[in-house]
């Protein structure tokens, strides 16, 4: 039997829905964080921290013993795609829509805090609604936060709904769970000439030709392997659209994407000394964006889920790979926490994560709700 009543899930639901038409991407989610704060409030949440990192909000709910700090992390922010949908609620925000199931993920989280009215035994446990998870900086913010010491947790739990999983299900990895990424940009200065006499300038077409080739090769192995790498090429720019000049300036961006963070230092490196190699007179800047660590899940945090899962009755997938797209999650786990990601299953024929006509399914609710609330009181049950 679910642990929320009928009327309490049909509320979730349709402030799911009421979320889904207001997304805010990261960094602007004002709106967002003050409904959530707004529901916190009403289920009386012993304190309160808002602006955490950004616009980050977290809840504590304190056990009447001493015990352990439980962290439940969700994720705020929507997406700067387009929401194509016949959905009664579809995104009333022009080029922005929650095509990642963030809306879903936060009203798990606040369905936890129903359960939680009733307080844990010992411990507490902390509730995060976390800015800024799609650029991979919402995470970090809020650890840098200095109001974080008064948070920091010994376990933390998180999730992602899974797309093409059978619905319900719930995917665990002990070890590396997502792979670490990051983007990056690599602008070129030259010099500019006539189209008629390229040698009297300094284009910078031959040196993005050869890395426009010497990058994506340092690609290795297959997602699984220790020394899997990928490169990919994401922009190209080249001078302006004319005939008559030859270009002095061009742009490259690349996502280099590894399931070890130790790999990621490698391709870092042998990425930059491709384009020290191929610079010559030309100027180049290098810049980092969407930094993201691999999410490493302690074989104890896995445990309790899982043996949370089987008492539950939930059909669980033990997964042999990682997933391949990243998450800030990990952040969690470099800072100290005993840690995991699940990887719950939303349904076999899903639309995918970013795709436009993406929507996360009310039905599942009531599984994530159980297994996160069997989790907390796996750990704070008892003095």
């Amino acid at each position: 039997m679910p642990v929320l009543s009928h009327d309490q899930l049909s509320y979730l639901t349709a402030l799911r829905h009421a979320l889904h038409r207001r997304p805010e991407v990261s960094g602007e989610e004002a709106e967002t964080a003050d409904c959530i704060d707004d529901e916190l409030t009403k289920l009386g949440a012993d304190h309160i921290w808002r602006g955490l990192g950004g616009h980050g909000v977290a809840a504590e709910f304190t056990g009447v013993s001493d015990g352990p700090t439980v962290l439940l992390r969700c994720e705020l922010d929507g997406l700067p795609i387009r929401e194509i949908s016949d959905l009664p609620y579809r995104s009333e925000v022009e080029g922005k829509g929650h095509l990642c199931g963030h809306d879903g993920h936060m009203v798990s989280i606040l369905g936890v805090a129903m359960h939680l009215a009733r307080r844990p035994a010992c411990g507490r446990v902390i509730l995060l609604f976390q800015p800024a998870e799609e650029t991979g900086a919402g995470a970090q913010a809020v650890i840098d936060d200095p109001r974080w010491a008064e948070i920091k947790p010994d376990y933390a739990f998180a999730y992602h709904n899974l797309p093409g999983r059978p619905l319900g299900e719930i995917g665990l990895r002990s070890g590396p769970g997502n792979c670490a990424s990051r983007g990056m940009q690599i602008l070129f200065e030259g010099k500019s000439s006539h189209a008629a006499a390229p040698q009297d300038g300094l284009s910078p077409a031959q040196a993005m030709a050869t890395l426009m080739e010497a990058l994506p090769a340092l690609g290795s192995g297959q997602i699984g392997d220790e020394g899997f790498a990928l490169a990919t090429l994401t922009h190209a720019k080249l001078g302006a659209p004319t005939f008559g000049i030859a270009p002095a300036d061009g742009e490259l961006r690349v996502t280099l994407r590894s399931m070890t963070n130790a790999r990621m230092e490698r391709l870092m490196a042998d990425a930059q000394a491709l384009v020290s190699k191929v610079q010559g007179d030309l100027k180049v800047e290098l810049l980092w964006h969407d930094v993201f660590r691999a999410v490493v899940n302690d074989a104890e945090a896995v445990q309790i889920a899982r043996d949370a899962a089987q008492a539950l009755g939930h059909d669980t997938h033990e997964m042999t790979t990682p997933m391949p797209w990243s998450e800030d999650f990990g952040r969690f786990a470099d800072d100290g926490a005993c840690a995991a990601m699940l990887y719950v299953g939303s349904g076999v024929d899903q639309p995918q994560l970013h795709n436009p006509d993406y929507d996360f399914p009310d039905a599942l609710l009531p599984v994530v709700i159980d297994q996160f609330c069997a989790i907390v009181d796996r750990l704070t049950a008892h003095p």
